[in-house]
């Protein structure tokens, strides 16, 4: 027969395991958390209207700031509201380099070639890093 002593400290060990499991789920996710840090990710996107290209500063970690960056673009579609939507996905050259140091590099991307336009572009990186920017018809003055 189990004694009062004996349930308190049995609700006790029950209310433990709980506690233990929140925190061996905060540990995983900060390690999740973590190792996104170390993906590529962007500092800064914007439209160069001059230049009529993106202006992409990422920044990444590696052995080395060679790393170089292109876009891979995808299929042009019409959104809800009626207006054109294009993805592309910020490749980095080194992307299995050991994540030793801090770097961050700008990067241009012409646009010359992007028949979708205007448009709502979304660039991604790897894992889930995305940035959302306008694309504007293309300018029809003549230098």
């Amino acid at each position: 027969m189990r004694t009062r002593t004996d349930l308190i400290h049995s609700r006790q060990r029950m209310l433990l395991v709980p506690g233990a499991r929140v925190s061996v789920l905060l540990l995983a996710l900060a390690g999740l958390v973590s190792r996104m840090t170390l993906a590529d990710n962007f500092s800064d996107v914007h439209y160069d209207a001059r230049g009529d290209q993106l202006v992409v500063t990422l920044l990444y970690r590696g052995t080395n700031p060679d790393h170089s960056f292109s876009v891979k673009w995808g299929q042009c579609k019409v959104g809800k509201h009626g207006g054109h939507e294009i993805e592309a996905n910020v490749l980095d050259s080194q992307w299995q380099d050991a994540a030793k140091r801090n770097f961050r590099k700008t990067a241009h991307f012409s646009l010359a070639e992007l028949t979708c336009r205007p448009a709502k572009l979304t660039l991604r990186t790897a894992p889930r890093f995305y940035y959302s920017l306008e694309i504007p018809a293309r300018s029809t003055r003549k230098p």
